[in-house]
């Protein structure tokens, strides 16, 4: 039997040892992941400021309605020199001015001020749409990174017990080869499936690594070992159960169409804004000015005025300007709605093809299980049929490959039922915590 190199002997040995240590180390559950997620996650702690700065949108709008009120304060060193024609009229007088200005202003009439109020509110909404996004989004990530890792766990403890399978056919082959009753032909056999056995631990092996490093980017925590998927595992009825309804629900709550709503709504506000430029405003204005000897014949005299009224300023004719901004206005506002459009069909795409993933996951689930537990059998019968004759040692090898297969293609089924299930309620805009908990009962803690 050929002698394993150390590097070779080396490799196997660390990916026997992972498996080993992640049966005995604390499991990493679902919804642990998650709330680490919302602690750590990079890219969720920005949508966290960004929806935070655009809290101020709505803010920034209503201030233009409310009043305007400042105070100016100035004083000058004043230098006065008096001269006639004939020599200086007087000695040089020095002295000291000062103004206080207190001024209120409040729109009256101001269709750019409405419009801008009216913006800041669908942005701030717009806001909050894409920040409630971010959430669902967040919740299928982790959900995804965390099915991958673990697929990644069953694809090396699959390989490992495929190795292990050929590890012991292999000294079946041994035994038979030294009562004569095996061949050459069948150890050589043997040994080529060991040698690519052992090269999928160590490609699984790697694979671990990265979706476990993956996952540790969005928790933010180091991770050991996961949840495993239940033995128990049954997929939920679809509700509702049809197409059409659930097209329905995510036109009113996807929060990517929704987002894209208020944009057009901002656009339609910006042609607004831009045609108050042929508009009138009037505000009342009031205003109290105090003045100390600003006038040189007022030295040493204070003035104090107060006023209120009404200003009313109409435009009339600013080169084009207006004309031009409010055309480009209604060409952006006609491009969100476009937008629109082109999100709908996206939306409605993905939830299309989500669906379709959830309805035919049930049917390939049951196939595969079927498929398991007739690769098991088979095994078993392909191992007693070669050791009495009736059947050869590739045979045995091909049922062995296809057990490994089958399970392996079981597990994949599994997690992309999960995550369809989870893909389809996020383009409705329906997925919620609720949803990450029905997930993480699919999952058991490691004994």
């Amino acid at each position: 039997m050929p002698v394993l190199s150390f590097h070779r002997r080396t490799m196997l040995f660390l990916s026997i040892a992972v498996l080993f240590h992640t049966g005995n180390a604390a499991a990493f559950g679902l919804m642990q992941a998650f709330d680490a997620a919302l602690q750590n996650d990079p890219a969720y702690r920005a949508a966290i400021h960004e929806n935070t700065a655009g809290q101020q949108f709505k803010v920034i709008g209503r201030s233009h309605l409310l009043p305007n009120l400042s105070f100016v304060y100035t004083t000058n060193q004043n230098q006065q020199d008096l001269t006639r024609d004939t020599g200086p009229a007087s000695p040089s007088r020095q002295f000291v001015s000062e103004t206080e200005v207190l001024s209120l202003r409040q729109p009256l009439f101001n269709l750019d001020s409405l419009a801008r109020y009216k913006q800041g509110i669908a942005q701030t909404n717009q806001s909050d749409a894409k920040f409630s996004e971010r959430n669902q989004e967040l919740i299928v990530r982790i959900v995804g990174a965390y099915a991958d890792t673990k697929h990644a766990e069953d694809q090396l403890a699959l390989a490992v017990a495929q190795l292990n399978m050929f590890t012991e056919q292999k000294q079946i082959n041994n035994r038979m080869f030294e009562k004569g009753e095996g061949t050459k032909t069948d150890m050589l056999e043997t040994q080529s499936r060991y040698d690519l056995a052992e090269a999928q631990v160590i490609e699984a092996r790697d694979n671990l690594a990265n979706m476990r490093n993956v996952l540790a980017t969005i928790s933010g925590m180091e991770v050991t070992t996961l949840d495993s998927l239940s033995d128990n595992f049954r997929v939920k009825p679809m509700d509702p159960a049809s197409f059409d309804e659930w097209k329905t629900i995510a036109l009113e709550g996807n929060l990517e169409i929704i987002a894209q709503r208020h944009t057009v709504e901002i656009a339609r506000e910006e042609i607004n804004r831009q045609r108050a430029g042929h508009a009138p405003r009037i505000d009342i204005v009031a205003s109290v000015n105090r003045q100390k000897s600003d006038n040189p014949v007022m030295v040493g005299l204070d003035a104090l005025t107060r006023s209120v009224g009404v200003q009313v300023n109409v435009p009339l004719y600013n080169g084009g300007n207006v004309s031009a901004v409010t055309s480009q206005a209604v060409a952006n506002h006609e491009k969100a709605k476009a937008e629109l459009d082109a999100k709908i069909n996206q939306v409605l795409i993905e939830l299309r093809k989500q669906y379709n993933l959830a309805l035919s996951s049930v049917h390939r689930i049951d196939a595969l299980t079927k498929s398991v537990s007739s690769a098991n059998f088979l095994v078993e019968a392909m191992q007693k049929s070669a050791q009495r004759g009736v059947r050869t040692n590739l045979d045995t090898l091909n049922a062995q490959q296809q057990l490994y297969t089958a399970k392996r293609d079981l597990a994949q089924a599994r997690y992309n039922y999960l995550l369809s299930y989870l893909r389809l309620r996020k383009s409705a805009g329906t997925v919620g915590v609720g949803d990450l908990q029905d997930i993480a009962s699919y999952f058991v803690a490691s004994q």
